[in-house]
């Protein structure tokens, strides 16, 4: 992609009205535009990111068995109606259809997805089935000035596994943690990035929050000392609660908990057959008797870690994107003038692609030479690259990585050897 035809820019002043990192950085390199609180447009570099997560988890969802499939974000109050919580879910953005139809934008799919497939089951033969969308789904959030991580609007992949029983539910639940895992870890949260105990509610003694570490987060946690593991803040006084998760547990050793601001990345419960039985859905099983389906859901959200890249992997000069999420893999620069090595810049951009490398070209000739290397520090590609007369007269370029300090003056020839070696 060369620069010069990105539809969008840079910017320097950005809306005052979400102050969080995250908004402010992605909107001034030119990855998202606020609409409203809470609503973003995604431009084409956001989009890339978007996908690229995304894509992330499609491979560890699959990986698992499941598979994907598209529900709609319209939904009717009957459905909702018949779970108890039209009128308990306070986010639920409700509105009018035609002939005073109750409608709702979906924030979940727990009322679509049961249902659905309800029709396809049976027998115990028909189970196990996971099956898992990426759609945008809607809150009718009254906080929503935390840029991408407290949206109205907002991405999310939710999963659903239909088990014949409590054993295979409690299988299933375990290999979604492994899942949830390497996405944050490919996403290049995952050292930051606690699996933490909360309250199951009414459907089961804990769900799992996967919550990553950072100044920035508004979640309160309390990490257990030398794990990956973490209490979420609404637990943390429950002495039962306590004793099942802290090994050995004695009382006071709470005290010993170190305390933590994070923010949420991601959501698992064990549902039960709170909602089987509301919609009736049940499978014969290998006697002709019928059985409870026991289901389970799985939460996690590509525009909030998006947005929580932006403030945890960031620095003071912007972006700092990891190497499967990135739009690009090499900001490319030329702050050549002359035609000759214009031309010698070009064909090094496509060398690049040429190898199967994705590449972002600041070919602009109207822009400083500061202001390039500003912003290519801004977008945060993994990787910049610098041609210019004074390297091309000694055959090299000027590489860095972006988490590096210095670049380095390298010859052409090793540098795209580095690039495949990398």
């Amino acid at each position: 992609m060369r620069l010069s035809t990105l539809s969008t820019k840079t910017v320097k002043d950005v809306s005052k009205l979400d102050v969080s990192r995250n908004a402010q950085l992605l909107t001034q390199a030119g990855f998202v535009d606020q609409l409203m609180a809470g609503v973003y447009s995604y431009l084409p570099l956001g989009v890339k990111v978007l996908s690229n997560i995304e894509n992330i988890i499609r491979q560890e969802m699959d990986s698992l068995g499941a598979q994907e499939i598209l529900m709609p974000a319209l939904q009717p109050r009957e459905i909702w109606d018949q779970t108890e919580r039209w009128d308990k879910i306070d986010v639920l953005f409700k509105l009018k259809g035609s002939g005073d139809r109750d409608l709702a934008l979906g924030p979940t799919h727990e009322e679509v997805v049961t249902p659905l497939m309800g029709r396809f089951i049976q027998s115990y033969r028909d189970l196990p089935k996971f099956v898992y969308q990426i759609q945008t789904k809607f809150r009718n959030e009254p906080r929503a000035k935390s840029g991408l991580l407290r949206g109205r609007e907002f991405r999310m992949k939710d999963m659903y596994s239909f088990n014949t029983n409590q054993q295979g539910l409690d299988n299933f639940y375990e290999l979604a943690i492994e899942a949830y895992k390497n996405v944050y870890r490919r996403c290049g949260l995952g050292d930051l990035t606690l699996v933490t105990y909360a309250s199951g509610g009414i459907f089961s003694k804990y769900s799992h929050e996967f919550q990553t570490i950072t100044p920035y987060g508004e979640d309160v946690i309390y990490r257990i000392p030398g794990t990956d593991i973490a209490i979420n803040k609404e637990i943390i006084d429950d002495k039962e609660a306590l004793a099942g998760i802290i090994p050995n547990y004695k009382d006071g050793d709470e005290k010993n908990l170190e305390e933590l601001k994070a923010i949420e990345v991601g959501n698992i419960f064990k549902l039960g057959s709170r909602f089987s039985d509301a919609f009736n859905v049940k499978f014969a099983d290998e006697d002709g008797k019928q059985g409870a389906v026991h289901m389970g859901c799985y939460g996690i959200g590509p525009s909030r870690i998006m947005g929580t890249i932006a403030e945890v992997l960031s620095d003071d000069k912007g972006l700092v994107w990891p190497d499967e999420v990135a739009p690009y893999h090499v900001h490319l620069v030329s702050l050549c003038r002359d035609e000759s090595d214009i031309s010698r810049c070009d064909e090094i951009y496509a060398k690049l692609k040429s190898m199967g490398i994705s590449v972002l070209y600041d070919d602009r000739q109207s822009v400083q030479a500061g202001a390039k290397l500003g912003d290519a520090d801004l977008m945060g590609m993994p990787r910049r690259v610098v041609v210019s007369a004074k390297t091309l007269a000694e055959e090299s370029v000027e590489f860095k990585a972006r988490s590096d300090q210095n670049a380095v003056l390298t010859p052409i020839e090793t540098f795209y050897a580095v690039l495949t070696e990398d």
